[in-house]
């Protein structure tokens, strides 16, 4: 008998949706970043198993969109929602739960089918045993306040690989019999050019001020192996560009002299040659589309 089925997280920006998404999948499919709204895309992440797969999907936070960007993040989160067989919501052992979390939980309960619900207590390595007591506690009260049933409930820590092979256990066990849906071995079904510019995205996002995660996207403008090499020297060419909404934001990722934009461009490239598994020459360009997060006609163009 084979289990197969979809699984996504859910939680307030920064309760460890991405890094448990990678824990389980055992590779880095989704970019981590403490920056909210780091997630655009829903990605899938693939747990096979010899008697089941389990398809992670990692979709971008629920919030209030400012911008059409954000609104169209908002249906996807929904649309998503609709159609997992199970939905793990992230509550933070290191936080308290509020009221954000209950819209969150409110909003799935809500749906005309809502999926089957398991609680993950997330970054349980931050947390003494007294506080995750009283976490859990809380976690079960919500039952009662929210008119939920949680199909279980497990703290887990995915830095320290604590009990994240009992989250994947849980959520096979709420999938239905099915076959399999993609073939033994992929880990993901997100295309090579979108993971090389999520990790450019991941490396542009590191350090810098809160206005400038939501305006910035990363387009591959050219990708393939640089011919005439040896066999045992391929060397893969990448020419991307780095799209922000104005003038002053193509100052701060450049940096002084350009010092910022090396920084960015080494530590991709160093993420980037793990991925493909070969020496990486990439060439980083940055360029202002004037407010392309509210534009409909650029954030087509732009693949939103």
């Amino acid at each position: 008998m084979t289990r197969s089925g979809f699984a996504c997280f859910v939680g307030r920006p920064n309760a460890g949706k991405s890094t448990l998404l990678n824990a389980l999948v055992g590779e880095k499919v989704a970019i981590a970043s403490s920056k909210p709204q780091t997630t655009r895309h829903v990605i899938r992440g693939i747990v096979n198993r010899p008697d089941a797969q389990l398809i992670l999907v990692d979709t971008p936070g629920l919030h209030r969109p400012r911008t059409l960007l954000g609104e169209r993040l908002n249906d996807l989160v929904f649309q998503t929602w609709s159609e997992v067989d199970v939905i793990g919501v992230c509550l933070p052992a290191n936080q308290r739960i509020g009221p954000g979390d209950e819209f969150l939980v409110g909003e799935i309960a809500a749906l005309p089918r809502p999926p089957a619900l398991v609680a993950l207590a997330t970054k349980s390595d931050l947390v003494k045993p007294a506080r995750m007591a009283e976490h859990l506690v809380k976690i079960a009260s919500l039952e009662d306040k929210l008119g939920i049933r949680w199909s279980c409930v497990v703290p887990v820590s995915a830095l320290t690989d604590d009990q994240v092979d009992v989250v994947a256990d849980e959520l096979i066990a709420l999938l239905p019999e099915g076959p399999r849906l993609y073939p033994d071995g992929e880990v993901t079904d997100e295309p090579l050019e979108t993971r090389i510019a999520e990790l450019i995205r991941e490396a542009a996002l590191e350090g810098v001020e809160d206005e400038l995660p939501h305006s910035l996207t990363v387009i591959i403008d050219e990708l393939g192996q640089r011919e005439g090499r040896p066999a045992d020297r391929p060397l893969l060419d990448i020419y991307a560009s780095m799209v922000v909404e104005r003038d002053s934001q193509k100052g701060i990722v450049i940096g002084h002299r350009g010092q910022r934009l090396r920084e960015v461009g080494t530590a991709a490239r160093i993420q980037i040659a793990e991925l493909v598994g070969m020496p990486v020459y990439l060439d980083l360009k940055v360029k202002v589309v004037k407010d392309w997060q509210r534009d409909p006609k650029k954030l087509n163009r732009l693949g939103f």
